[in-house]
C-alpha cells in the first residue's frame, strides 16, 4: 500500500517542480525531496512528467442510441481510458422512457458494476419533467451525489427537451447547486434540413455536416445562455465546435454569466473534409455536432488558451465502422452518431497542443483534469497532486512517439479516426488511488475496482475556483 514516486517532474495546473510523492492507503501523504519511507515500493519516474489522473467529463459507455448500442461498455471503455491516462470518467445516465429517474440511475449502476477499472460518476440526463420527476429530481441528485444534469436541444426522436423543460431544469439545478450541461444545436431546424436533403436525394455522410450548420449551434448556445442567466443557473456547454458558439460563451462570461465550455479533440484537430471522403468512408467521422471547416480550430485553441473554454471531454461514443455505422449506408441520418476518443484524448491534446506551443503543460493539466474536477464537485479529492488528494497519478513520457491505430488501441471498435497519426507523449503507468491500473504500458488493474464517486452539491462558482 506504500509507494514513493521518485525522479519525476510533477506537473499540476499551476506548477512544475521536481519532488518525490509518498502514497499510502490510496492518498498522497507527503511531497518532498529525497523521501525515504521504510517498506515503500519505489516507482522510478526519471525523465517523466508526474501528473494528476485525467478526468474525462463526457463519456457514453454501453449507451443505447439510434436503434443500437455503443460498442464500448464499462469494461473495454474504462480499460481504454486508463491506457489513455484517464482515472475518472463522468458518464451520461440516460432517462428517456423512464417513469422514474431513479430507475435510470439504477440501470447505470448495474452497467458499471464489476466492470469499471477506474473511478466514475454520473451526469443525469433530463428529457422531460413530469410533476413526478420534477419532484424526484432534487432528492435524487442529493441521494446519489450527482452535481450535474444534461439536457439536449437536439435529437427529437430520442432526447430533445423543450425550452420550457430546459428552463425548469435550470431553475431546479440553481436551487440545489447543480450545473446544467447542454447539447446546443437547434434540433428542430436540423430535422427539417435533414428531410430537405433526403428529399433531394442526398444520402452521403457529408450531408450530416451540411444539415447541421454552425449558425444552429451558435443560436442554440445563445438561447441556452440566456435561459440559464434568467434562471440564475450554472451552464456548461458541451462539445463546442465553432466560432459562433465560442463567441456567445465569451460574450456571456464577459458579462459575468456563470458559463463554462468544453471542446473535444476532434474539433481541435480534424475538419469537415473528413466526411467528404469517397464512398462511405466519411461515416467514420459522423458525430454531433459535426466536424467544422478547418478555420474554426484556431478559435477553439485561442478560447482554451484564454480559459473561455475550460475542459476537454472525449465525447466517447463508439460504433464500429463495419458494423453499426453501416446502418446508415444509404441514409446519412441513420449513421449512428459518435466516435472512439476515450483512449487518445490525453495524447492528442499533448501532442497537438503542448509540443506545438499552443498551450503550456500547466494549461494541459488544467484542461484534461483540474477544471473538470472543480466544475463537477471532485476537487481537491481529484484533479491535482496535493496532500490528502487521491493518489490518481499518471506517469507520462513526453518524448516517446507512437502511431495511433485501431490495430493497437484498446477500444472495442474496428477503426480509429486518427489512424496513422504519429503523436508525441504517452502515459506509461497509471495509478488510481495508489494502485496500478496501467504499469509499464500493460493493464494490471482489477475490473470492478473503480469506485462510484458521490459528489457534493453546490459546486464552486467561477469566481471561487478561478477558471
Amino acid at each position: 500500500m506504500k509507494k514513493i514516486i521518485k525522479g519525476g517532474l510533477i506537473a499540476t495546473a499551476s506548477d512544475v517542480y521536481e519532488a518525490d510523492i509518498f502514497i499510502e492507503n490510496g492518498k498522497i501523504v507527503q511531497i518532498g525531496k529525497d523521501l525515504t519511507i521504510l517498506d515503500a515500493e519505489i516507482v522510478d519516474a526519471t525523465g517523466k512528467y508526474v501528473m494528476p489522473g485525467g478526468i474525462d467529463p463526457h463519456t457514453h459507455l454501453d449507451m443505447p442510441f439510434n436503434n443500437t448500442v455503443t460498442d464500448d461498455d464499462w469494461k473495454s471503455g474504462t480499460i481504454a481510458a486508463a491506457f489513455g491516462g484517464t482515472t475518472t470518467i463522468l458518464d451520461f445516465c440516460l432517462t428517456a422512457g423512464e417513469e422514474k429517474l431513479s430507475t435510470a440511475v439504477e440501470k447505470w449502476h448495474a452497467k458499471a458494476k464489476g466492470k469499471s477499472a477506474i473511478d466514475y460518476g454520473f451526469h443525469l440526463m433530463i428529457g422531460d419533467l413530469t410533476p413526478e420527476t420534477e419532484a424526484e429530481l432534487p432528492v435524487l441528485l442529493e441521494q446519489q451525489g450527482i452535481t450535474s444534469v444534461k439536457v439536449f436541444m437536439a435529437y427529437a426522436k430520442e432526447f430533445q427537451a423543450t425550452d420550457r423543460t430546459l428552463f425548469k431544469a435550470f431553475k431546479i439545478a440553481k436551487d440545489v447547486g447543480a450545473v446544467v450541461m447542454v447539447h446546443c444545436e437547434n434540433g428542430s431546424v436540423i430535422d427539417e434540413l435533414v428531410e430537405e436533403a433526403k428529399r433531394a436525394g442526398h444520402t452521403e455522410p457529408i450531408y450530416h455536416a451540411l444539415t447541421r450548420p454552425v449558425e444552429l449551434e451558435g443560436e442554440a448556445t445563445k438561447r441556452a445562455i440566456e435561459l440559464a442567466h434568467i434562471a440564475g443557473a450554472k451552464l456548461y456547454v458541451v462539445h463546442v465546435t465553432c466560432k459562433e458558439a465560442v463567441d456567445e460563451i465569451i460574450a456571456a462570461r464577459e458579462k459575468g454569466y456563470d458559463v463554462y465550455g468544453e471542446t473535444c479533440p476532434p474539433y481541435l484537430t480534424l475538419d469537415q473534409s473528413a466526411l467528404a471522403q469517397p464512398g462511405f468512408e466519411g461515416a467514420k467521422y459522423v458525430w454531433s455536432p459535426p466536424l467544422r471547416p478547418k478555420y474554426h480550430q484556431e478559435h477553439l485553441w485561442n478560447a482554451l488558451k484564454a480559459k473561455q473554454l475550460q475542459t476537454i471531454g472525449s465525447d466517447q461514443c463508439s460504433f464500429s465502422f463495419n458494423g453499426k455505422k453501416q446502418l446508415g449506408l444509404n441514409d446519412f441520418s441513420k449513421i449512428p452518431n459518435g466516435g472512439p476518443f476515450i483512449e487518445d484524448r490525453f495524447s492528442i491534446l499533448y501532442s497537438e497542443g503542448v509540443t506545438t506551443g499552443k498551450i503550456s503543460i500547466n494549461e494541459f493539466v488544467d484542461m484534461v483534469s483540474t477544471s473538470a474536477a472543480k466544475i463537477f464537485g471532485l476537487y481537491p479529492q481529484k484533479g491535482t497532486i496535493a496532500i490528502d488528494s487521491d493518489a490518481d497519478i499518471v506517469i507520462f513520457d513526453p518524448q516517446v512517439k507512437r502511431e495511433i491505430s485501431a490495430k493497437t488501441h484498446h477500444m472495442n471498435v474496428d477503426y480509429n479516426p486518427y489512424e496513422g497519426w504519429e503523436v508525441t507523449g504517452e502515459p506509461i503507468s497509471v495509478l488510481v488511488r495508489g494502485e496500478y491500473v496501467i504499469k509499464d504500458k500493460e493493464f494490471v488493474g482489477v475490473l470492478g475496482s473503480g469506485q462510484y464517486l458521490k459528489r457534493g452539491l453546490k459546486p464552486a462558482t467561477a469566481e471561487t475556483i478561478k477558471i
